[in-house]
C-alpha cells in the first residue's frame, strides 16, 4: 500500500474508534475536533491536531469525516471546500441525509475531489475491533484505488452504486435495529411474565427464526442494565427522521410509530441516554426489570481484526 496522509474529522464514539485503527498502519493520520477534550481517546498520535479545516486540507490527501448530523456535515464541507483540490478524496462515514449527500458531492466535484460515500453499520464495538461492515458509493475507480484505506477500518465492505445508495441503504439498517429492538423489549416482558429465565430466553431466540443482530448485541447490555450501546437516543431520533423523509410518498404505519415512541424516550430520557433506554420506558409500564446473570455491560468484539472483503 502506497502511504498516504489521512485526516479524520470527527473523533466521536465511533470516529476515535477509526481514527485509532488508521494509526496502528503507516500512514500520516491528522485529526480535527471542535471538542479538543476529544483527543485524549486516541492511540499513538504522532502528529499534533489541526487548527482548523483549512489546516487538514493542506496536511491531507484523503479527508474522512464522521459526524453527528446532516447539518454538521454540511457546514464541515462547505467551509472545506474552498480548500479542496484534485489531489482530495472525500471519504464520508456519517449518516446523514442522502439529498444533502448528492448536492454536497456535487461541491467538492467541482473543486476536483473525488468522493466516497461510507457509511458504517455493526455498531461501536466492532468499530473499535476494525471488524464494521461499510457500505459504499461513488466511482468504481475512487472505491477500488482507496479500498485499502477502507480495508484498515472495516470487514464486509459492499459496493452500493451511485451517491446516495449507501445513505439510503444505511438509514433502512437503522431504522431495522429500532424496529428490532423494540420487538425484543416486548418480547422479553412476555418471557418475563411468563416466568421464564430471561438468559435462557436470549438463548432461544439466538438460535431460532426470531434471530436478529440486535438480539445477539444490544440484548445482552440490556440484560446486563447497562443498556450501554454507545449510540444515543438524538442519533436514533435523527436516523428515524431520515428514514421517514426517504419514504415520505408511502404509508409507513410502523414507521411511525417508531417516530413517536423514540420521540417520547427522548424527551422523558434525555437525549444522550443510550438508544437501548427506549426499553426502560417498557419495563416501566409492566413494571419489571429486564435482568438475567452472566450478560456483559459493555459489548466486546472478541475477533481480532479481519481481513477485508469487497462484497
Amino acid at each position: 500500500m502506497k502511504l498516504k496522509s489521512i485526516g479524520c474529522i470527527g473523533i466521536g464514539n465511533v470516529g476515535s474508534n477509526l481514527a485509532n485503527n488508521l494509526l496502528k498502519s503507516h500512514n500520516s493520520i491528522f485529526v480535527y475536533d471542535k471538542n479538543f477534550n476529544s483527543y485524549s481517546k486516541l492511540k499513538n498520535l504522532k502528529n499534533k491536531p489541526c487548527k482548523n479545516l483549512k489546516e487538514i486540507a493542506n496536511q491531507c490527501e484523503v479527508i474522512i469525516t464522521c459526524l453527528p448530523s446532516p447539518k454538521i456535515v454540511k457546514n464541515v464541507i462547505k467551509n472545506i471546500s474552498k480548500y479542496l483540490t484534485n489531489k482530495h478524496v472525500w471519504i464520508e462515514m456519517s449518516t446523514t441525509d442522502k439529498n444533502e449527500m448528492i448536492k454536497l458531492t456535487k461541491i467538492v466535484k467541482s473543486k476536483g475531489a473525488k468522493v466516497l460515500e461510507c457509511p458504517i453499520t455493526g455498531g461501536e464495538h466492532r468499530a473499535k475491533s476494525g471488524n464494521i461492515s461499510i457500505l459504499v458509493s461513488g466511482s468504481k475507480k475512487t472505491f477500488n484505488s482507496n479500498f485499502e484505506i477502507l480495508s484498515l477500518l472495516g470487514h464486509q465492505i459492499l459496493y452500493c452504486g451511485k451517491i446516495g445508495n449507501a445513505s439510503t441503504l444505511k438509514v433502512i439498517t437503522n431504522y431495522l435495529a429500532s424496529l428490532h429492538l423494540l420487538g425484543i423489549g416486548e418480547a422479553l416482558t412476555v418471557v418475563k411474565k411468563n416466568n421464564i429465565n430471561l438468559g435462557l430466553a436470549y438463548e432461544a431466540i439466538k438460535v431460532s427464526s426470531g434471530n436478529s443482530f440486535v438480539n445477539e448485541t444490544e440484548t445482552k447490555v440490556i440484560l446486563a442494565g447497562s443498556y450501554d450501546v454507545g449510540f444515543t437516543m438524538d442519533l436514533v431520533n435523527k436516523d428515524l427522521k431520515l428514514f421517514s423523509k426517504l419514504g415520505n410518498k408511502s404509508n409507513l404505519e410502523l414507521s411511525n410509530y417508531l417516530r413517536k415512541k423514540f420521540k417520547l424516550g427522548m424527551n422523558l430520557l434525555g437525549e444522550r441516554s443510550f438508544s437501548t433506554s427506549i426499553i426502560k420506558l417498557i419495563e416501566k409500564d409492566n413494571n419489571i426489570k429486564l435482568r438475567a446473570k452472566n450478560f456483559p455491560k459493555q459489548l466486546v468484539d472478541e475477533q481480532k481484526k479481519q481481513k477485508a472483503i469487497k462484497l
